[in-house]
């Protein structure tokens, strides 16, 4: 596996393991800090473990619903936690691939397919992300949430309605039986067998699009679909104009689409800092060395015990610990998540640690 040959401990989870190798990935992942796991949906469901900083999607939810519930098991101590997701047009078509191959009753199929839409219209918005996603649940989040990537970064639009007309045609003219690579192929005027072969080397749209990359095009046509001017066939992933499409085509409808990023664009200062979805993205240097040597006594405390660190003490208590650094069990008691029984049982071994650390800086 790649990301434990990069050297991160990381477990793979699914269906297809028996049952006993199932619930040792689930032990390692509650009892050990740092474990990654690489699961299907079977994984996840029951697990209550407050902690997990990253929530990663490789592949394309069913829907916002799916996202939701399955991004919504990070952070639920309370401290900052992140979620990413990669999708492209060959995500659409295996989605669409199964809605339409189920045995479900047409209408189902057709409320599957909305939801779809919704799901690719998150994730090529240029809006507050956590606006979108509260609108499609009814709800209302009046001001941007100002941690979304749009919001922290936020995104560029260019007038895109050419560059969708000669999509749109380019899908139209080589007959709408190709996928994106070879439709891109012909807007760039890169001479392939197979365009050679079909005669669209030999096309109006052969080389119109060619200033743009290649990357950029991809771009383009994931958001035409996202905006319902093109579908993607299930069964090959052909592409395929839609009622929608004539307005952009005769100049009726302006279209604006979002500047993907630049490959490799990260945040400014992010090497120099903990990464946002770090427990002690919020303290200081000094507070931070606290922090990792208040973790690393939980760890200790856990494993005599043979329970999850999150028993002891969750990640934000001990953050609080690391930036207050209570001097008697009497001050440690007024630290969030630090109860009577919690503090006869664990507070002079946290003491232990903070008393070996400077007073808080004013």
């Amino acid at each position: 596996m790649w990301l434990s040959s990069e050297g991160m401990p990381a477990l793979a989870y699914h269906a297809g393991l028996d049952a006993g190798e199932r619930q040792r990935t689930q032990e390692r992942f509650l009892n050990e800090d740092g474990v990654i796991v690489v699961a299907t949906i079977a994984f996840g469901m029951g697990i209550d473990k407050p902690d997990v900083r990253f929530v990663a999607h490789l592949d394309t939810p069913r829907g916002i619903e799916a996202y939701y519930q399955e991004t919504g098991r990070a952070g639920r101590d309370g401290l900052p936690a992140d979620a990413w997701m990669a999708y492209g047009l060959q995500d659409i078509a295996i989605h669409r691939r199964l809605i339409d191959g189920s045995e479900a009753p047409d209408q189902h199929k057709r409320v599957e397919r909305r939801r779809l839409g919704l799901l690719l219209g998150l994730c090529e918005t240029t809006r507050c992300r956590r606006q979108v996603l509260l609108e499609y649940f009814g709800q209302r989040l009046a001001q941007a949430c100002g941690n979304c990537d749009t919001c922290l970064t936020p995104v560029e639009t260019w007038d895109a309605t050419e560059a969708a007309q000669m999509a749109l045609s380019c899908v139209y003219r080589t007959g709408q039986r190709f996928g994106a690579h070879h439709v891109i192929d012909v807007l760039t005027g890169t001479a392939t067998d197979k365009a050679e072969r079909f005669g669209h080397d030999r096309l109006p749209t052969f080389g119109v699009g060619a200033e743009l990359t290649s990357r950029q095009w991809h771009s383009v046509l994931r958001q035409l679909v996202a905006h319902g001017l093109l579908d993607v066939e299930h069964q090959h992933g052909s592409l395929h104009l839609t009622t929608e499409s004539a307005a952009v085509l005769k100049g009726e409808r302006q279209l604006k689409l979002r500047h993907d990023p630049l490959a490799g664009r990260t945040r400014t200062g992010a090497s120099a800092k903990p990464k946002r979805g770090s427990p002690a993205a919020s303290l200081s240097e000094d507070d931070r060395a606290i922090f990792e040597r208040l973790r690393a006594q939980r760890r200790r405390l856990a494993e005599a015990q043979r329970v999850p660190p999150y028993v002891i003490f969750h990640d934000a208590t001990l953050v609080e610990m690391a930036s207050r650094r209570p001097r008697s069990l009497e001050e440690l008691a007024t630290i969030g998540g630090v109860g009577q029984t919690k503090l006869e049982r664990y507070g002079k071994a946290f003491l232990d640690v903070l008393d070996e650390a400077p007073p808080p800086s004013s």
